[in-house]
């Protein structure tokens, strides 16, 4: 028994290597937050390129303390991205989106990230299939060439809208935070159906097949987030856990959103579309449903989880760019030039396939907008051009998802997909990303920002829950669509000049009568703990209602 106890004491609690990595990580996350701060007035860098940029310097000093072996200590994983920190990053997106300017573009935005997806995975497969086949990198077959366009279809908006004010540019904000969102899904989408696909059997029934199955994913993952976050509404609202506890309450929100990207994983559903649109839901009714130190607690707890996780990536990439393996393995089997080719070809691919399908769908979306104030001036558009043409952590999770097992590759095909992948990302992110500031204030100077009426802001979101109590009347009135907001169409041709005006305001109406009673929202009187228990109950129910 001695004996055993003694071997007990003296071994090693946890491989130590993992201690040392998960340190490493957690002290360089430190260093980007002070770093962070202290540029935070700097015209030029932001916090993305902070921390590829520390990502990079420290893969290097891993490296020469290696003997040049390797620049790494952890080795990239599909499951840590797709099952650990893209959900905080993709949930918290809708959880803060300012939703009323979201949904009144809806159409343009699902318009771009969709539709324009699409073309841009066209351009660029068909450039792929084109220009790099003829550089004679190895065996690529056609499904490598169409999971190329997935890959570099997916966009990394972060360091525009890190420029971007909600409050400021709210249209410009909105296009393209949801384009990125939607892009992110449909590309993932496409890729796992890519992944999926037949393509020795290819025939145009299996094609309709194939866009059928991808229109059925989009609109039963939606559902389940939907479905998932009115649930938690619903549970929130008729339990009340804040008499007892507000930590029960955070932890509901926290854990039924996880569920709902798990369960769409296991569905073979798109966890992203899923997470995304709870979080929705969830701002919309699960959050006024919370007592009011939930509420604090909620709103940075979720953007803390996602700002952890977004430089995580950052650092991880900027590290895994030295790895020595993949450039060995590279560099043996092509020369220099054949490597600058490939990434500058698809660099270019990326251009011209960004440009291919805004300029034509803003065209399109500004022939459906009445007003001048609602249509996509050309300076915004170049403005979402340019936001769309970084490429991030969704690229190279895809790539490593295609070209690698568990991390290492020993193919040179594969391999030299890898570095020009990471070429990429590093380029387009730092050189990009560098110039977006100067370039926002070119087009659209301080002065000529315009700050959109209070009545169309979106006031009890997780951002702004006090601004209720500074709201006038009018703004309450025109919120609800009772006042002069929202205009109640008295005819048809006035429902089809402003569809999407009209459409909120009979949802406005549909969500009053029927879904706030029921799972509560804005304007649901949460238990407060320390105010009378049962006799409050139905005074309570009675306001909801």
């Amino acid at each position: 028994m001695e004996v055993g106890l003694g071997m007990g004491l003296g071994e090693p609690p946890a491989d130590y290597g993992s201690i040392a990595a998960v340190g490493l990580f957690v002290a360089l996350i430190c260093v980007c937050i002070v770093v962070g701060h202290l540029l935070e007035e700097s015209r030029w860098m932001n916090e993305s390129i902070t921390a590829l940029i520390i990502g990079l310097g420290t893969g290097a000093v891993i490296l020469m303390a290696s003997s040049w072996k390797h620049s790494r200590i952890l080795v990239f994983s599909e499951d840590l991205f797709f099952i650990y920190l893209l959900p905080p990053i993709i949930f918290n997106a809708g959880f803060q989106v300012k939703k009323k300017q979201f949904f009144r573009n809806f159409m343009t935005i699902t318009l771009f990230g969709a539709v324009g997806t699409l073309i841009s995975f066209t351009v660029i497969s068909l450039g792929a299939i084109g220009l790099i086949s003829r550089l004679n990198i190895g065996s690529l077959d056609l499904g490598d060439y169409l999971a190329l366009g997935a890959i570099f279809s997916a966009t990394d908006s972060v360091c525009t809208l890190q420029v971007l004010s909600q409050d400021d540019t709210p249209l410009l904000y909105s296009l393209v935070f949801g384009e990125g969102v939607v892009n992110d899904a449909t590309s993932v989408v496409l890729f796992n159906a890519i992944q999926n696909f037949d393509l020795a059997n290819f025939s145009s029934v299996k094609f309709l097949q194939f866009i059928g199955n991808f229109l059925y994913l989009f609109a039963t993952s939606t559902f389940l987030g939907v479905a998932a976050g009115l649930l938690s509404a619903f549970i929130i609202k008729k339990l009340y856990f804040g008499r007892h506890s507000t930590d029960r309450e955070v932890s509901i929100m926290m854990l039924m959103a996880y569920l709902s990207y798990m369960l769409a994983e296991l569905l073979d559903l798109s966890g992203i579309l899923t997470v995304f649109f709870c979080g929705i839901v969830m701002s919309h009714y699960t959050w006024h449903n919370v007592t009011e130190s939930s509420r604090v607690t909620t709103k940075h707890a979720f953007a803390t989880l996602s700002f952890i996780a977004e430089t995580f990536l950052f650092l991880y990439v900027g590290m895994d760019a030295l790895d020595i393996e993949k450039w060995k393995i590279v560099s043996e089997a092509y020369s220099p030039m054949k490597s600058i080719a490939l990434s500058s070809t698809l660099l270019f691919l990326v251009l011209v396939a960004r440009a291919a399908f805004v300029f034509p769908l803003s065209f399109l979306a500004n022939l459906t907008k009445k007003s001048e104030g609602g249509k996509i001036s050309i300076r915004q558009q170049v403005i979402i051009w340019w936001a769309g043409l970084m490429r991030g952590a969704v690229s190279i999770a895809l790539a490593y998802n295609k070209f690698t097992r568990s991390g290492h590759t020993q193919l040179p095909s594969n391999a030299i997909m890898i570095t020009s992948t990471i070429t990429i990302v590093l380029l387009s992110t730092m050189v990009f990303g560098l110039l977006t500031k100067p370039l926002i204030r070119l087009l659209i100077p301080a002065r000529h920002l315009s700050r959109e009426a209070s009545a169309l802001s979106d006031p009890p979101s997780p951002k702004s829950f006090l601004d209720p109590l500074i709201l006038n009347e009018s703004e309450v009135d025109a919120e609800n669509g009772t006042g002069i907001g929202i205009r109640r169409p008295t005819s048809l041709r006035l429902l089809l000049a402003s569809p999407t005006r009209s459409v909120h305001h009979y949802w406005r109406k549909f969500d009053n009568a029927f879904m706030r009673p029921v799972f509560g929202g804005r304007g649901f009187v949460p238990f407060v703990p320390g105010s009378p228990t049962e006799r409050s109950m139905p005074l309570l129910q009675a306001n909801d209602n």
